[in-house]
């Protein structure tokens, strides 16, 4: 196991976090909460009628003790989280039956327990799309304080020992938003930076990706990219970026040097943010599928709690593992 992932689950054991996994008609939640119950990585409330994940739960084999289970059907917040959604939305708006019919979906309660402090975090998406995760966040828990963006990172566990921390790189984003802007560039750089350091447990050090690096080519897209440098530079001074930069310059000592030879990134980064969604999705599942890779996430970025989105072709221990990962996530 890489030492990235090792260094995660022992955090997680010891952070002994209160993660929410609402989609409890899925069997693989349910074999993933044994498993995760079992390893300690984190306490677990999965969501829905207590006899049906029961009866669930023997027929896929799954031991359940030790999970707690909250049915939103007699749960006594019900009206009120449905109230403050209302409030939250009507200016859009949202009728409060409408704000009752997204409460009756089980991502949508779960986001209001965490909201409301009733758990440290959630995991949703083997069975609901990204949009209806990112939506129910969006309208609970919100963005982290000076984020105005939600984006997404993969932990990325290459078989290169010699790239970013032991063979571990965090790309941004991945499966979020389409064409940011400069100001969003921004905001998902600070927030993979951040993520870097919550995850991994080091400083960042953020290559901000280009096919150009430090004006070797000129365009609309490659100035995006200096623009929202320099924004993360100016809001953020405490964190080490730089960009525009090439892959290969921002990876590789002895490229890096040539062609960035005053980088504080250049050669060594932990942290790459790639200058649209196109560029993202490409990248991590090029290095996953002909580099052999591991890809851990996707892990949401820029929420004022630790809330993530699962695969709908996930595996049981793609569930563990994001478990752990959210369990670390300190926001």
């Amino acid at each position: 196991m890489n030492s990235v992932v090792e260094k995660i689950i022992h955090r997680a054991v010891e952070n002994d976090k209160h993660i929410l996994l609402p989609e409890a008609s899925d069997p693989r939640v349910l074999l993933a909460t044994e498993q995760i119950l079992a390893k300690q990585y984190a306490r677990i409330t999965l969501l829905g009628d207590p006899a049906t994940i029961q009866a669930d739960a023997a027929q896929c084999g799954a031991n359940l003790e030790g999970a707690m289970i909250v049915n939103p059907a007699d749960d006594a917040q019900r009206d009120a989280y449905i109230d403050k959604l209302h409030q939250k939305r009507q200016h859009k708006g949202l009728t409060r039956d409408q704000a009752a019919a997204y409460i009756d979906q089980p991502v949508f309660y779960a986001a209001f327990l965490l909201d409301d402090g009733r758990a440290d975090g959630m995991i949703a998406g083997s069975l609901c799309p990204t949009a209806d995760t990112v939506r129910a966040a969006l309208y609970s828990v919100g963005t982290a304080k000076g984020c105005r963006t939600v984006s997404s990172c993969m932990i990325m566990n290459t078989i290169n020992p010699d790239v970013g921390v032991d063979g571990t790189l965090l790309f941004a984003d991945i499966s979020v938003l389409p064409e940011p802007t400069v100001d969003q560039l921004a905001d998902i750089g600070i927030a993979a930076g951040d993520a870097t350091k919550a995850l991994m447990n080091v400083e960042p050090t953020i290559a901000m990706l280009s096919f150009s690096t430090k004006g070797s080519a000129h365009s609309p897209a490659v100035q995006k990219v200096i623009d929202a440098t320099a924004k993360i530079q100016e809001r953020r001074p405490d964190l080490h970026v730089d960009g525009e930069m090439q892959l290969d310059a921002a990876i590789i000592p002895s490229i890096g040097k040539k062609k960035a030879p005053d980088s504080p990134v250049a050669g060594k980064a932990t942290t790459i943010v790639f200058p649209d969604l196109s560029s993202g999705n490409i990248g991590y599942k090029l290095v996953e599928r002909l580099g052999n890779a591991t890809a851990l996430g996707p892990i949401l970025l820029g929420l004022a709690k630790p809330i993530n989105d699962l695969s709908r072709g996930c595996s049981v221990e793609d569930i563990v593992l994001l478990t752990a990962i959210t369990a670390v996530q300190d926001l």
